[in-house]
């Protein structure tokens, strides 16, 4: 079977890769399934020497970062609180950084940069007259985002500004409120900037769409972002925003965040609220999906921006008590399963988890776990039929203009290629996936089902409220632009955390060559506090974030 030997930045190189496993290993997994995989591996080695020429040559690089740009959220309000700057200054160098990098990103749907200086004046004159009246701490206290700029995924929803979510049919429409985590961080004093780019209706892990465009990596521009939180995850890597808040279905804030190098949390499903998400749907199923969550520069961000995003759920989390690490049990897995129908992971990604495990351990007493999840070699059947068991899942072949006719696929694939199209490739390709179930019978995707809950029941009771898995995110760093058709099947290592109902955060760890290398932190339902404080003390050991040089 042909695979390629990797080396980022360097001419892909061919071999061959003989099962690792004994053949009735390999056939474990559906037979449709097995095939499309195979399929796609041998795309992907086909392909990957192509993307490589058509991406060579010198690429712009962004500007560089300045200091205040490498501040933490929580260190620029106290900056505000404090006098050291005005509101209105500091919203004023993050508006001037975004004007300076979305040229080359591509990142931006629309902005409100003249409202957000009005904003940040009222603040600077909230902030003396609260001094002046005695009311100044219970002012911050009520605020602790009070002056700092943040930006908004564009399915979040911000009340003015565009909710099309790359739709060609919606194109032009508003939100008419804020989502309802967005409000909850207005509440808390901070000021949106924008609105950023996604993939049509969030379905894809690449952020493209035939309303804005394509937004680029900021290490690399010739890369994706990944998606479908992916403008968000430019931006904060560039230096332009201080945080986001994002969304999570199927790896949409972890994907993103390890191809940028920042840090992205998907929390507890219902801990956060998500209405004012576009899409929604109405399955009783889609809450425990889709997760509303925070993407930050810094780790010690995470906390702060959990307990405002929360509201009065925060208490469930228990964010503020602390977390003694050396009572930590670490889990480790490099990848789900050998088998030849996926992508094996890339070294690197497996060098950042044991070096990460063996931080962990000597640096701060950690127990490390020998006990791995051999069910994760299930990961695509398990995700695919838990996934695609909602019942309203948006139909990109269903006809605008009457909804009770459907389009034909071909059709529409054949109008994509002459540029006659009204749906994306992203989105034409999540359909298929939707329509054929990879193949799997219908029994036995109530088969897997029940075991995707046994598997719940299993890791939760092993995690327990002190363990952590330490996983991949991806197979691969930042793949090429378009790249994502032939290594979808590398998604299942965060879909199937979303259909589990798991915390998990995406931790940068290095940079190998030109591109971030990240790790994936999950624990169980509700210990939400484990992966953060874990993600905290990795970022002390490996540096967390770099910008782009």
């Amino acid at each position: 079977m042909f695979a390629i030997k990797r080396c980022i930045g360097g001419f892909p190189q061919y071999c061959v890769v003989l099962p690792r496993k004994p053949l009735r290993h390999q056939l474990r997994m559906e037979v449709g399934v097995q095939l499309i995989g195979i399929v796609l591996r041998v795309l992907n080695a086909l392909l990957t020497p192509l993307f490589w020429l058509y991406a060579r040559g010198p690429q712009p690089r962004l500007p560089a970062t300045r200091p205040v740009h490498l501040r933490s959220a929580t260190d620029l309000a106290r900056a505000v609180r404090e006098g050291e700057m005005t509101s209105e200054h500091l919203v004023s160098i993050f508006i001037a950084r975004v004007k300076e990098v979305n040229p080359l990103l591509n990142a931006v749907v629309e902005d409100r940069f003249s409202a957000a200086l009005t904003d940040a004046k009222e603040v600077d004159r909230q902030i003396e007259e609260a001094k002046r009246s005695g009311s100044f701490k219970e002012l911050v206290t009520n605020k602790p985002l009070l002056g700092v700029p943040f930006t908004v995924k564009e399915s979040c929803s911000l009340a003015g500004l565009s909710n099309a979510v790359g739709c060609l049919e919606n194109a032009g429409s508003r939100a008419t409120t804020d989502g309802a985590a967005v409000n909850l961080v207005k509440e808390a004093g901070a000021i949106p900037l924008l609105v950023s780019n996604t993939p049509e209706l969030c379905l894809g892990w690449e952020t493209t769409n035939l309303v804005n465009g394509t937004t680029n990596n900021p290490y690399c521009l010739t890369r994706t972002p990944g998606g479908s939180s992916g403008g968000e995850a430019a931006l904060l890597a560039s230096g332009a925003s201080v945080f986001a808040v994002a969304s999570d279905i199927a790896g949409s804030i972890r994907i993103p965040a390890a191809f940028c190098g920042v840090f992205g949390h998907k929390p507890t499903p219902g801990i956060i609220p998500i209405d004012g998400h576009i899409p929604t749907l109405n399955d009783e199923n889609y809450p425990k999906f889709l997760t509303v969550g925070p993407m930050t520069r810094k780790a010690e961000d995470l906390p702060l921006l959990l307990n405002v995003m929360a509201g009065k759920n925060r208490h469930k989390l228990r964010l503020d008590e602390p977390v003694d690490l050396s009572q930590i049990k670490v889990f480790q897995m490099t990848e789900a399963t050998q088998s030849i129908a996926l992508l094996n992971v890339h070294k690197s990604i497996k060098d950042a988890i044991r070096n990460a495990a063996r931080y962990l351990s000597k640096e701060c007493g950690a127990t490390i776990s020998h006990e791995k999840f051999a069910e994760l070699r299930d990961s695509v059947e398990l995700s695919i039929s838990v996934f695609f068991s909602m019942k309203d899942i948006p139909n990109m072949l269903q006809d605008p203009t009457n909804p009770k006719r459907e389009r034909n696929l071909i059709f529409e694939l054949i109008k994509y290629f002459r540029g006659e199209g009204s749906r994306s490739l992203q989105g034409l390709g999540f359909s298929m996936i939707d329509k054929t179930k990879l193949f799997i019978p219908a029994g036995r995707r109530t088969h897997y089902c029940e075991r995707a809950d046994a598997l719940k029941e299993k890791i939760t009771r092993t995690l327990g409220d002190n363990g952590v898995l330490l996983y991949p995110v991806f197979t691969d760093p930042a793949h090429r632009h378009h790249q994502v058709f032939a290594r979808a099947s590398a998604v299942v290592y965060t879909m199937l955390v979303n259909v589990l109902g798991l915390p998990a955060v995406a931790v940068p760890i290095c940079v190998a060559g030109e591109l971030p290398i990240a790790i994936q932190v999950i624990a169980g339902p509700y210990q939400d506090r484990l992966c953060l404080a874990v993600a905290k003390q990795l970022e002390i050991g490996f540096g967390g974030w770099h910008p782009p040089s």
